[in-house]
């Protein structure tokens, strides 16, 4: 099965770009939330690409 980047269903805080970010590269989500925030703080830009990504990337399919 190939690898794909979701926005994740389960355990999301806002939209679930952090926690499918966070998901496809192994990492812990809030180490990616944080930097997220920071990436925001410096300059407001953060903001931009959040609304970007979560228009961009697809939602998770559901599992029966």
């Amino acid at each position: 099965m190939e690898k794909r980047l979701y926005k994740i269903n389960r355990g999301k805080m806002v939209d679930g770009v952090c926690g499918g970010i966070a998901e496809y590269f192994g990492l812990d989500p809030t180490l990616v939330r944080l930097a997220w925030i920071i990436f925001s703080a410096m300059g407001g830009s953060g903001i931009l690409a959040y609304i970007l990504a979560a228009v961009v990337i697809p939602r998770e399919p559901e599992e029966f």
